[in-house]
């Protein structure tokens, strides 16, 4: 489901909305914006889905993935979290950093979502380095520890 209200006074670039005078049902408002935050601090999301899961905790946040359907459907490539018993959904904008606790990788969006690819740790060759090898295996080794890579 989509917000169940457009706001027309807004922030320009996650739509938080904005309170003004004499407003009806404030609480509401900034509810709303609380929600939003509460998604785009620090987002972490539990993994990638194309359909909502059958069960999800208040806070939840998912990556909704390509050819998204039911409740999710027209909403790929945004963050879906989990607010009562409803979805509100967060489009991502360039330079968005989310971590996804399935695989412990660092996500950044870019017109698209990205994730860097360990290269290959070195196996055979004419000429045989074991220190050379050995720093480059701790290098992909850190660098999955830092979410740069997907831990395998």
């Amino acid at each position: 489901m989509s917000d169940p209200v457009i706001f027309t006074s807004a922030t320009p670039n996650y739509s938080l909305p904005f309170l003004f005078a004499g407003q009806a049902q404030k609480e509401f408002f900034v509810n709303q914006s609380h929600t939003r935050m509460d998604t785009l601090v620090h987002t972490a999301i539990v993994g990638r889905s194309a359909s909502s899961p059958a069960s999800s905790n208040d806070g939840d946040s998912w990556l909704v993935d390509s050819s998204p359907s039911g409740e999710w459907a027209g909403f790929e490539g945004q963050i879906a979290t989990r607010v009562g018993t409803e979805w509100s959904f967060i489009q991502p904008r360039a330079g968005m950093r989310v971590f996804d606790q399935q695989t412990g990788q660092m996500l950044l969006f870019d017109g698209a979502w990205q994730s860097a690819d360990a290269p290959p740790q070195p196996q055979n060759g004419t000429t045989i380095d074991a220190e050379a090898r050995q720093a480059i295996t701790e290098i992909i080794s850190e660098l999955r520890n830092l979410g740069i890579f997907a831990r395998s």
